[in-house]
């Protein structure tokens, strides 16, 4: 799940969603014009967001330390530059709807090739590390 989640969150960040397919979901779900009006703004991501994914071959307390410290900075930084909320909720949610789709695809050794390359690219890293 945790893996899922950390691949799925790189394509959401590139991918994004549009206004379109908020509101094709929205509808979906049952939910009021008004309603779906007011979560728009929240749901709406304009994707295009660069990333970097590490994947190390052991985890250490000082590797932890170091990314841990390099991303909460990076983050932050980055969120001041671009002038976005970093620690977003509604952004986050975005990441678990993707992570719901590779979850089963990390339970096999099968090359993955049904996303976007670089998170294919990921994806397959890790099953040749584990």
């Amino acid at each position: 799940l945790l893996l899922s989640n950390f691949f799925a969150q790189t394509e959401a960040l590139m991918k994004g969603k549009t206004e379109a397919e908020v509101r094709a979901e929205l509808v979906c779900k049952g939910m009021d014009v008004v309603a779906i009006q007011k979560l728009l703004p929240f749901k709406v991501f304009p994707g295009n967001r660069p990333t970097n994914s590490i994947l190390i071959d052991q985890l250490t307390p000082y590797s932890l330390g170091l990314l841990t410290a390099l991303y909460e900075h990076k983050i932050f930084v980055q969120g001041v530059i671009w002038n976005i909320y970093s620690f977003d909720q509604w952004g986050v949610e975005l990441g678990k709807q993707l992570a719901n789709a590779i979850l089963p695809e990390l339970r096999d050794d099968a090359p993955v090739t049904s996303h976007y390359s670089s998170t294919n690219g990921l994806i397959n890293a890790y099953k040749e590390l584990r």
